[in-house]
Order: structure tokens, then sequence, then C-alpha cells
């Protein structure tokens, strides 16, 4: 990880203190976690081969993976607090789309590589507040989860940054083409930080952390916020957009056609 990022994650204020419940809250709160982190690594993994140079085909697959490991540690726990007997491979492959609590923003289509930055830079400016609190909350599971996830997604957050900022203040085009990703992608931000009180760490408390770090990456991208009254949800619920369908059959195909299968 580089200096900056390891800047990036002592900096974020971590004020908001989480207070873990028990029960259906909490399940429902980390397995929403844990497809966000799924979902985004199978979309981020879809960029094997086809990033714009070799080295940030490189990066992508290491931040794909720093999202499948996070992943695996909240399915883990998921099950575990589930108490059903379902474990990270039954959470991940053994469900259908409507089962699945992830945000609308992670599955949407990759597009081009702008699109690609735009997700990536709201989904890590969302998790990086969201895992500095959980580092220090005191359910000591989601304690450990968050100390580590936080040192990935800051990396994740200074990438992307870095990216937004040299196509956004960089030629016609690509300021062009960066626009119109932010445009795009902006409207899905809002389920990330929709005020859920029931929640252990309510999304709302992050919007400060959230507005910062983005309005700050845009202005020196020469960006603009984009003003629009749309905001779709649904995601936490169980309602997706077609693209989940067609992720999840790409994802769970092996492990559908051979259930019960080991090495």
């Amino acid at each position: 990880m580089t200096a900056h990022a390891e800047q990036t994650a002592q900096a974020v204020p971590g004020a908001v203190q989480a207070v873990p419940e028990a029960g259906t809250d909490r399940f429902d709160f980390v397995l929403g976690l844990a497809d966000d982190a799924l979902v985004a690594a199978q979309r981020l993994a879809q960029w094997c081969t086809h990033g714009p140079e070799m080295e940030e085909d490189i990066a992508l697959a290491n931040i794909a993976l720093d999202q499948l490991g996070a992943a695996r540690l909240l399915l883990t726990y998921a099950g575990e607090l589930e108490g059903a007997g379902r474990d990270e491979d039954a959470l991940a492959y053994r469900r259908d789309d409507r089962e699945f609590r992830n945000c609308l923003l992670v599955e949407l289509p990759n597009g081009d590589f702008a699109l690609t930055m735009a997700k990536l830079l709201f989904l890590a400016a969302y998790q990086v507040p969201l895992y500095t609190v959980l580092a220090s909350c005191g359910d000591e599971r989601l304690a450990e989860i968050g100390a580590k996830a936080r040192k990935e997604s800051a990396y994740h957050l200074d990438h992307a940054s870095l990216w937004v900022r040299r196509l956004g203040d960089g030629t016609d085009e690509s300021h062009r083409r960066m626009q119109a990703a932010v445009d795009e992608v902006w409207p899905y931000t809002h389920e990330l930080l929709a005020p859920d009180p029931t929640a252990p760490i309510d999304p709302a408390t992050l919007r400060v952390d959230f507005d910062s770090v983005v309005s700050g990456v845009l202005a020196e991208a020469t960006l603009t916020v984009p003003e629009t009254a749309w905001k779709p949800d649904g995601g936490r619920s169980g309602v997706h957009t077609e693209h989940l369908s067609y992720l999840l059959a790409e994802l769970q195909v092996l492990h559908r056609a051979h259930p019960g299968a080991s090495w």
C-alpha cells in the first residue's frame, strides 16, 4: 500500500462509534457488506486481460482479490450469525438474486474504464470510513475485519482518485468521458448512505466523510457533482437490476453444476 493510502486510512475520522446489535439486524448488515464486496470483486475481475495497460490490469485484479478477501471474512461471519449451517460457499453460490443484499452500485456493468473508476471511487469513499468505524467497534469479529479491510480500501480510494483526477483534468475527450461516468453513477451513491437507524452502523453517519473525499477529488479533476433527484435503491432489500442475475450466473455456474464437489 502506498504512503498516501496509509495517510488516507489514518485521516478518516472514526468519531461515530458502532454499536453492533444481536439478531437479524446484525446478520442483514454483515450480509450486505459481504455482498457489496463479493459483487464488486466479480465485476473488477472481469477486467482481467482487458485493462488499458498491463500495470492497470494487475492493479484491478489485486483490488478484486482484496474485495473477495473481505467478502469471505464477512460471509463466514454472516453464516455464524444466521446459525442455519450455511458457510461462505453456501451464501456465495447457493442464493438467488433476490436473496442478495448488495447495493445497486456494485452490480452495474463495468462500462468503459472511466465508469469503472467512478464506481470504484464512490465505493471506496464509502468503505474507508465504514471499515474505520468497524475497526473500533465492540464486536471483536467486525473490528478485526474492519481493521484489515480499511487499509486495503484506502489503497482502492487512492488508486481510483488518481485515475479520476488524471482523466478529468486530461484531454477534452477524457474529461468528457469521466464527467459522463460520474453523471451516470452518482445517483446510485444515495443508496450507500441511506439512513438505517436499526443497523449496527447507520450509513447516514458516514455522509460527511464521503462528501468531503468525493467533492475534493472531483474538484481537483475539474469535474462537477451532478444534481439529480433520482435516487435508485432496493438492493438492500433484494430488489436488483437485471445485471445482477447475469453476474450471478457467471459467478455460480460451476458450483451449481457440481453441487457438493470438492477438490
